[in-house]
């Protein structure tokens, strides 16, 4: 009797065993967060939550620095973001940059010792552009970073390259016959827990905020009057999910209702999280993939492209990061956006008095009510471009002749999507403008914010823009 069952028994042991090392073993932590019966429950495990600890404590700030003195951009060549701190406080922030991303290489990991105004290293080149993606975020995604905001540190921590960066995958074999386009599905991958969902959960959403409204399972109609997203746009979107509910160490119900996922009525946690999808699409798309160039072979992935960020390569396992610490508060560096004017190449033939007389000449000419410039942005952005830069920086040097001279800024969207939504975004435009514009040289006091406003059935890129308005 024994001997005809101890082989299947056996068997079973080893397969119950099996399926139990894919579970966590107790004691795991749990939360009631909504109505008793709902499922309204964040579940925690505290061996995790202690593997992760003590990557997220935020290290001390540097100490404060005057802002009184001679400014950067005056002392130093070549500084062209930070040129408007001071002396004592441009040290204490290159200070910091260097303990936060390269401790044990120092400043030569960027700089050229014997020449820190030459920007041959391409790390100095990406470090100024993360540095202006730094400000930008603080200043233009409040929505998300809120007051807390975000520093160097955030991603880096103490590394070169931040943690859980990603790369574009190279195309998988595909299942041959009656099985076709597996859809990138059965390729076991950490960012989707290892489940069978398409293994690369980044790259339909997080590349750029074009295809940010195909993140859907449900439609407004019944199929086939309305919506067009069928199972595999499903998996996709629980594929993003998952690697966002591991990438900040919670469940589902951390921003979800469970009597309606669908719902916005629930956690205010999905509000924030709408807002961080569309900031990492921010992120790669004006800010990373642009430096694809300027980075080596090697530091590139296999599809030749540049690495790209996830809500993970913040968060790193904590819902929120560094446990919420206010690292930015303390380094007026990465609060506002700075940039310091590179005066443009003078006309050899007309020569600097022909120039400065047509400049004063154009600026007497401006009537009060008239627009100084308009700025245009892309669907579901306030990220400026470089040409709106330059606009900007066109507005504020002719603000300088006109000390009579005061602007309105007035931000503006198109009808399509949620109206709160919209009008949060225009906002954000022209507050985006505004900041700049100081960056620029201009008081905030000559600046004047206009309420919002939609433009009537409009859908094209004027929709999309802020009116810089010179008034009284």
């Amino acid at each position: 009797m024994n001997s005809v069952f101890s082989k299947p028994l056996a068997i079973f042991g080893a397969t119950a065993l099996l399926l139990l090392a894919g579970c966590e073993r107790p004691p795991v932590d749990s939360k009631q967060i909504g109505y008793r019966g709902t499922g309204m429950v964040q579940v925690s495990n505290p061996r995790s939550v202690a593997l992760t600890a003590p990557s997220n404590i935020a290290p001390e700030p540097e100490p404060a620095a005057s802002s009184d003195g001679p400014k950067a951009r005056d002392v130093y060549q070549n500084v062209q973001v930070l040129g408007d701190l001071s002396i004592a406080e441009f040290t204490r922030s290159m200070a910091a940059m260097t303990a936060w991303v390269a401790p044990n290489e120092g400043c030569a990991y960027c700089h050229n010792l014997q020449n820190l105004a030459d920007d041959s290293k391409y790390t100095k080149v990406v470090s100024r552009k993360m540095t202006q993606m730094t400000q930008h975020l603080n200043v233009n995604w409040k929505s998300h970073v809120a007051e807390t905001g975000v520093t160097c540190y955030t991603c880096h921590r103490g590394n070169n390259i931040p943690k859980n960066v990603w790369f574009l995958e190279p195309e998988r074999g595909r299942a041959t016959g009656m099985l076709g386009n597996d859809g990138g599905q059965n390729h076991p991958a950490k960012s989707v827990g290892l489940a069978s969902l398409p293994f690369d959960p980044f790259a339909p959403y997080l590349l750029d905020n074009k295809k940010i409204a195909d993140i859907r399972v449900n439609g407004p109609t019944a199929l086939p009057t309305g919506n067009r997203h069928s199972v595999k746009q499903a998996e996709h979107t629980y594929g993003l999910m998952m690697s966002m509910s591991t990438g900040l160490g919670v469940n589902c119900t951390y921003c979800h209702n469970t009597r309606s996922f669908q719902s916005w009525d629930g956690p205010p946690a999905r509000a924030t999280a709408y807002y961080g999808i569309r900031m990492v699409g921010d992120q790669n798309a004006n800010y990373l993939q642009p430096l694809t160039s300027t980075f080596p072979a090697h530091r590139l992935g296999p599809t030749g492209d540049v690495a790209k960020v996830n809500c993970a390569t913040c968060h790193q396992g904590a819902n929120k990061p560094l446990n919420g610490a206010k690292m930015a508060k303390d380094y007026p560096a990465f609060t506002a956006i700075t940039m310091t004017a590179v005066p443009a190449p003078m006309d050899a033939a007309s020569g600097p008095a022909a120039v400065a007389a047509a400049a004063d000449a154009t600026a007497a000419a401006v009537e009060l009510n008239s627009v100084l410039g308009k700025i245009l942005f892309a669907v579901g952005d306030a990220s400026l471009d470089t040409p709106s830069r330059d606009t900007i920086g066109a507005a504020a040097a002719l603000l300088q002749t006109r000390p009579d001279m005061r602007v309105a800024l007035s931000g503006y969207a198109d009808r399509s999507g949620s109206a709160d939504a919209n009008l949060d975004l225009a906002k954000r435009r022209a507050l985006a403008v505004s900041s700049a514009l100081i960056a620029a040289g201009v008081d905030k006091n000559r600046i004047e914010m206009k309420k919002p406003e939609f433009v009537v059935g409009g859908a094209d890129v004027d929709s999309r823009r802020v009116d810089i308005v010179a008034v009284r």
